[in-house]
């Protein structure tokens, strides 16, 4: 039986908003639940980089366009992106750390949006997830990119866990596909 819920498309497809969408069922249902999204910024209609944000409300940089001139650590680009591996480890390892690894009020849910290029650049957050998707009291709803070229380790191990459901998100059926999501989420937790 799944353990975990993981959303897979393109990008641009919905992703994020089923995961919001789901998070305010959950939440309102008395679910406990924890984590981050992130969110495309955009300046002048045009998409400049993605932030971090926690359940909780806190907000932080998680890539940004890169220049030329720009001094930030070369190594750590997705396509024209720079990631701000420091703002997204301040932010986000916190929320990982606080799993409870068992409970008897039932299973946490952590939302973990997303398992992507520019999250792996962080080996404390490969160590964290993994430590999340094995723990006792925790059940995760997260998203994971669809498979692009080189396989991304973290991401190819989530898909193939026998505890993991995978739901694939299309323009057909994202409109309708939040309510199996949020019931699969809360059978995880049983």
């Amino acid at each position: 039986m799944a353990k975990h819920v993981f959303l897979t498309g393109p990008p641009g497809i919905g992703k994020t908003t089923l995961i919001q969408k789901a998070t305010e069922v959950l939440k309102s249902s008395g679910v406990p639940i924890d984590g981050f999204y992130t969110e495309e910024v955009r300046e002048g209609g045009r998409r400049i980089g993605f932030d971090v944000v926690t359940l909780s409300g806190r907000r932080g940089t998680l890539s940004r366009l890169g220049s030329d001139s720009s001094t930030a650590r070369r190594e750590y680009c997705v396509g024209q992106y720079i990631v701000d591996l420091v703002s997204f480890e301040h932010l986000v390892l916190p929320v990982l750390r606080n799993v409870d690894l068992g409970s008897d009020t039932g299973k946490k849910v952590y939302i973990i949006d997303e398992v992507g290029k520019m999250e792996l650049f962080s080996r404390s957050f490969i160590q964290a997830v993994r430590q999340t998707l094995t723990a006792s009291g925790t059940t995760i709803l997260g998203t994971i990119p669809i498979p692009k070229g080189k396989p991304l380790g973290l991401v190819e191990e989530i898909r193939s866990r026998k505890d993991v459901k995978v739901f694939n998100v299309t323009k057909e059926n994202r409109d309708n596909i939040w309510q199996d999501i949020v019931t699969t989420v809360q059978n995880c937790r049983k």
